[in-house]
């Protein structure tokens, strides 16, 4: 059995040890919380109190933005590996600190878990096979930052080559019937800002960035994603391609979703197809999750799996650095109007990317 702590009590790290709850080799045991309170999990006051006390075999930092790097080199310091929350730090300077600091020890992995998602792990299936030739475009138009750049580096197979981005920002009205809490009850549309980028990643390769204020639970937005490619497109969950001399089909990516009408097998997502072939299959059935917690729980799965010297890294820091480097110069775009090109000499630069080096290993 395979044990972390998580340090924070936050809604993502609460989410996070309530999976573990369910899962069959690894067991959340404890938290670290500023301040003693009652949980669902033993709490303790300080990463020393909790290293020396659960000796945790790694530690899953979930907590405001400026507080993280401090605490991932504390981890590092006590030799525990870390899974951290996105981003890895605030800003370039803190990025650039921390590798300094830990991206020598080859103990922090991000937990970017977007790529793990049914629906795109399913669409990175279908670009890997080759339906589409060469993926040459990723649109996004669902989450953000650094969310939305993992996905295009995924898709394209990215590595840490330098970006040029351009970007504006929009408003508009906008009705926010749903946020994280729930419904609103509220139906008087308010000012909401888009935000367009394009991201030139060379070698022919782009990305389509456009977000808006709340788009992850606002329901009267579309989350859209578009993978442009050589010989064909893949919309959402349409795909559009060459298949022979004069020939273009359209197949779609099927969704097998249990529970219905006389299934009595129980609501539940069992797997994706594309042409009669299985290009996702739900790793926890019967468990009736949706697709965020069959991703959080996959990456936790890795984690764990890693931490055992039995498989690969599930995201490694270099890669959560550079999706957020990326991102940070779309907000830096949008904010001066003027195009920001990244570096490909930043101090993660020399790594080798997942993205390149297995761009889809997180499809099983």
């Amino acid at each position: 059995m395979t044990s972390f702590v998580v340090v924070g009590a936050g809604w993502r790290g609460r989410g996070f040890w309530r999976l573990a709850d369910r899962l069959d080799e690894l067991t959340c045991v404890g938290a670290v919380v500023r301040s003693p309170r009652p949980l669902e999990v033993p709490a303790f006051e300080s990463l020393d109190e909790c290293v020396d006390t659960a000796r945790p075999d790694f530690l899953l930092i979930a907590v405001p933005w400026p507080e993280t790097p401090g605490l991932v080199v504390d981890a590092v310091r006590h030799g525990v590996p870390v899974l951290v929350e996105t981003p890895p730090a605030p800003d370039v300077p803190g990025l650039r600190s921390l590798w300094d600091a830990v991206g020598g020890s080859d103990l922090v992995q991000v937990a970017e878990q977007y790529p793990r998602l049914p629906t795109h792990s399913a669409r990175a299936a279908v670009v890997r096979s080759g339906s589409l030739g060469t993926p040459t475009q990723v649109q996004v138009s669902s989450t953000h930052q650094y969310h939305a750049v993992a996905l295009m580096r995924a898709l394209l197979g990215v590595g840490f080559e330098p970006a040029t981005v351009r970007a504006v920002r929009l408003g508009a009205p906008l009705v926010d019937p749903m946020d994280r809490q729930g419904w609103t009850n509220d139906d008087t549309a308010k000012p909401a800002t888009t935000t367009i980028a394009t991201i030139d990643f060379g070698h022919g390769r782009s990305g389509v960035y456009d977000f808006t204020d709340n788009q992850w639970h606002n329901q009267l937005r579309f989350r859209r994603i578009v993978v442009r490619g050589s010989r064909g497109e893949l919309r959402d969950d349409l795909v559009v391609r060459l298949t022979g001399p004069r020939t273009i089909a359209t197949s779609p990516l099927v969704r097998r979703q249990t529970g219905h009408d006389l299934d009595l097998e129980g609501f539940d997502t069992d797997h994706i197809s594309f042409d009669g072939e299985v290009v996702f299959r739900n790793p926890y059935p019967g468990r009736r999750w949706n697709d965020d917690e069959i991703a959080m729980a996959s990456m936790l799965d890795a984690m764990a799996a890693w931490v055992r010297g039995d498989g690969s890294p599930p995201y490694p820091l270099a890669d959560g650095m550079q999706d957020h480097l990326v991102a940070l110069a779309v907000e830096e775009a949008a904010a001066t109007g003027r195009t920001v090109i990244t570096s490909d000499d930043e101090p993660w630069s020399s790594r080798t990317s997942t993205h390149v080096a297995g761009a889809a290993r997180y499809v099983d």
